[in-house]
Parts: structure tokens; C-alpha cells; sequence
């Protein structure tokens, strides 16, 4: 059922932040078809500066985008800074990685004439993002869409719309056409609409595996329509031998509630060799408990914000209960400490007598705990899950981690690093339900254009040289 508006709060006060009907699919996507080929016809380099001069308007302007992004999904101000600049760097990335990814390039083939490669845009992508990263998801699909030459129509997060809306204002400004950019605000429904609609040539998607594999159904007899699914995980994150229980410990809270759970990449499970576990879990609850949830811009500065809405966090407590109710061990109670709004605490909590452990995406600040007795039981663990993002390695030898990387199924491996590690330069995505093995980042361009072979000569020139009856007689 579609809303009769769509209404985003912020949630660290409850304050509306934008309110707006939702938009009719049918004329954006109209628009961006008339005017694609036109788009596609304008140059690499056009369009590339183009995107240059949107970086330059979002430097601008780049207090105002992080506050925006503080207030519409509550990221401590400094996360939301960091947003920003990353979506500035994401320009030249897309730049460069367009060159690498999507060559021109020809050979000649003496006699056989030249062998040509070239990369063709797919015509109207449709872009779905998630409101975790509400500037810096689009950026990273809608930016290499357009330098290939594709135009876009967009859907934000129905939680994050005045962050979409932003973003795709600064494009204008910075004078990509309006006929080549839509912003469709709308609930889910929308995406799965745009998704499916006539006229539609490709369709990026991150978000939820749920919407994820929702879209997938639709388009199942869409073979034509390329469709890139970038999804969520049950990550996990492997403690092995190591001196440096401090740092051990920096590394899970970073992985676990930086960004208060909320990326995609963050460790949902820990796994523990039991050996150490006394001397690495009291550390983790300790460094846990000491860490500041609080406000955006509150003083001093929190690590954690809130969570996106009352329903996420109700959903989180729920889950942290049913664990307890289920033969879990709590190490950290989760709470509410604010009433009414969607603050939550870090909960930790050994699942390891647990006969049947929930391989579900628990989006937020909620670690389960499992012990184990060797690195092939770790492994195996690690990989038991229908996701596959991320899987990080803390400590071991060089030799566990290579094989750490080679056993373990993961688009993403981390050692000694958090799994939330900025990958920007590199490839991004998973398997299984997180993803269907077309990396974001640095591989955009492998799905937004696709690659033609051409054999070209200037002249025709053929020669059958077999199979050929004799010609026939010339009369007297």
C-alpha cells in the first residue's frame, strides 16, 4: 500500500526533518529513456568533468551535507564528516576505476583488419539505496551509472529521503541535466515498481538481503534486465593466538558498534578460541562499557549515535531476549537508556550452548559470542551461514591466515583490521544472500556498461577458400 506521504524523523529527538508525497514512477522513467542516448552521446570526458564539478559544489557545501547526515540517520558528527569526504573521493575513484574496468581498446590485425574492444552504457538504470550510508551508497552506484552513460532514476531509503534529494541536487548544480537524473521518493513498493517497470534497462540495489532477494524474484524472468544485488551479512570475526588483548579488543568494538551496528560490513558473530576467551571477552566488555552513546553533536563526542527508529530497536531487544530465552549467555545486557527514542547500548552475549544459532542479520549493535576448540572448528563456524560479506581474522600466524582466506566464503577478508575497513579503491560485495557476485567500488563500471567485441576493416575483403563447387563453364 502506498503512503500518502513519506515523513523522515530524526532520530536522535523525534524532530521531523523532511515530509513529501511520493513520486509517480511513469514520468521519470519516461524522461530518463528519451534522453539517454543523447547522454551516452556526449563523451567520457564530458561527463567526467561533470562529476568533478559536483564535487567541487558538494566541498561547497560539505557542513551542511554531514549535518544533514547527523540528523537524518543520527551518525556521530564526525562519522557524518567522514561520509562526506568519502563520497569527494569517490569522484576520482569512479573516474579511474571507469578507465580500468571499461578500456577502449583496439589491435591491429594485420590482413584480418582490427580487433576492437569498447564499452557500451546499458540505457536507464534504476538505483536502490539503503539509509546506512545515505550520500556515499548512491554516490557509489549513480556516479559510475552516469559516467558510463547511463541516465538514473533514483529511490532513497524511505528513512533517509532528504539525504537523497540533497545528493542529487548538488549533481544539478553542478549541471548534470535534469532530464538525466530522477529522485523518486517512495516506500519499498516504489523500488520493486521501478524495478520491474518498462524502459528499465539495469537495476543496482544495496540494501536488505530480504528487499534484496525480493527484487530478485521479481526479475526471474527478466534475463535481459541486469539486476546487482549488494546485501547484508551475518559477518564473522575470528579471535585467535595473540599477546595484544587491548588491541584485540579496540578491533571487536570497532567491528561490532562503530557506526552503532549499522553497516553492513560490521562482525555480527565473534569467534573465540577457548583459550583465550578469559582473557579477551573481560576486555571487550570493558572497552564496551566505557564507550558514549549519545546525540550527533552532543559533547563529548559519542562513539555511538542512535539507531535509525523505535522499531529497529525494539526488534534489537526482542532479539537480545529471545537469544537469553533460547540457551544464551548474557556478557552485556542491551538497554534503552533514553525512553522514547532509539538509543540502544552494546549487547554481547554467548551463544555457544545454543543447539540452534539464527543465521539471520541482526542490523545493530548486537554481538553473539562463540567459543571454539580449534582453527578448523573456527572455519567452520565462521562459514556457517547463508551470507557471505564479510569474515575477519584477528591474530593467528601467517600460514592461519592464508588459509583463513582460501576456506573461509567471503567477498570481503579482513586480518588484524575491522571488518568495517574503508575498502573505497577496492572491490565491493559478497555471496550467497549478500550479494550475486557483481562487486560495487572499485568494479562499478563491470555493471554499468558491458563490453563489445568488433572485428573492423575498412575495405571488404573475403576470400571462401573451401567447400566451393567449380564454377561454372563461360559459354563460347
Amino acid at each position: 500500500m502506498t503512503p500518502a506521504e513519506i515523513v523522515s524523523f530524526e532520530p536522535a529527538t523525534g524532530a521531523e526533518i523532511w515530509r513529501g508525497p511520493p513520486t509517480p514512477i511513469e514520468p521519470p522513467l519516461a524522461a530518463a529513456r528519451a534522453a539517454w542516448r543523447g547522454w551516452a552521446g556526449q563523451g567520457l570526458a564530458v561527463r567526467g568533468e561533470l562529476l568533478r564539478r559536483f564535487a567541487n559544489e558538494l566541498l561547497r557545501n560539505s557542513d551542511e551535507a554531514a549535518r544533514l547526515v547527523a540528523r537524518e540517520v543520527g551518525k556521530p558528527w564526525r562519522d557524518a564528516q567522514a561520509e562526506v569526504e568519502a563520497v569527494l573521493a569517490q569522484v576520482e575513484i569512479a573516474i579511474r576505476a571507469q578507465g580500468e574496468r571499461a578500456p577502449q581498446r583496439r589491435r591491429d590485425n594485420g590482413l584480418a583488419g582490427t580487433l576492437a574492444l569498447g564499452h557500451k552504457p546499458h540505457g536507464v538504470m534504476v538505483v536502490i539505496s539503503p539509509w546506512t550510508l545515505p550520500l556515499l551508497a548512491p554516490a557509489g552506484q549513480i556516479l559510475p551509472a552516469l559516467l558510463a552513460g547511463n541516465t538514473v532514476v533514483f529511490k532513497p531509503s524511505e528513512k533517509a529521503p532528504a539525504c537523497g534529494r540533497f545528493l542529487v541536487d548538488c549533481l544539478y548544480a553542478a549541471c548534470v541535466p535534469a532530464e538525466v537524473l530522477h529522485c523518486v521518493v517512495g516506500g519499498p513498493e516504489a523500488g520493486l515498481a521501478l524495478a520491474s517497470a518498462d524502459g528499465v534497462d539495469a537495476v543496482a540495489f544495496a540494501g536488505s538481503a530480504q528487499a534484496g532477494v525480493a527484487l530478485n524474484r521479481k526479475l526471474a524472468a527478466r534475463p535481459d534486465r541486469l539486476l546487482t544485488l549488494e546485501m547484508g551479512g551475518n559477518n564473522p570475526l575470528v579471535v585467535w593466538d595473540t599477546p595484544l588483548v587491548d588491541d584485540v579488543a579496540a578491533l571487536v568494538v570497532q567491528s561490532a558498534f562503530g557506526a552503532s551496528g549499522q553497516r553492513s560490513t560490521a562482525a555480527r558473530r565473534l569467534i573465540v578460541k577457548s583459550t583465550i576467551y578469559d582473557r579477551v571477552m573481560p576486555a571487550v566488555k570493558q572497552l564496551a562499557d566505557r564507550l558514549i552513546i549519545g546525540a550527533p553533536f552532543d559533547e563529548p563526542a559519542p562513539f555511538m549515535g542512535p539507531i535509525i527508529d523505535n522499531v529497529a530497536a525494539d526488534g534489537l531487544t526482542e532479539s537480545f531476549v529471545w537469544l537469553m530465552s533460547n540457551g544464551a549467555r548474557p556478557i552485556k545486557h542491551m538497554a534503552r537508556p533514553r525512553d522514547g527514542l532509539p538509543f540502544v547500548t552494546p549487547g554481547i552475549i554467548d551463544v555457544t550452548a545454543m543447539a540452534e544459532k539464527p543465521d539471520v542479520e541482526l542490523f545493530g549493535p548486537l554481538l553473539q559470542v562463540i567459543r571454539v576448540e580449534s582453527f578448523e572448528a573456527a572455519i567452520a563456524v565462521a562459514n556457517a551461514t547463508r551470507f557471505g560479506l564479510v569474515a575477519g581474522l584477528i591474530g593467528g600466524s601467517p600460514e592461519e591466515y592464508r588459509r583463513f582466506w582460501a576456506e573461509t566464503r567471503a567477498g570481503i577478508v579482513t586480518w588484524n583490521r575491522p571488518t568495517t575497513a574503508d575498502l573505497a579503491v577496492m572491490p565491493m560485495g559478497g555471496v550467497g544472500l549478500s550479494g550475486n557476485h557483481r562487486a560495487a567500488g572499485l568494479y562499478a563500471p563491470d555493471y554499468c556498461a558491458y563490453p563489445v567485441a568488433s572485428a573492423e576493416a575498412e575495405q571488404p575483403r573475403a576470400v571462401l577458400g573451401a567447400g566451393l563447387a567449380a564454377p561454372p563453364a563461360k559459354p563460347n
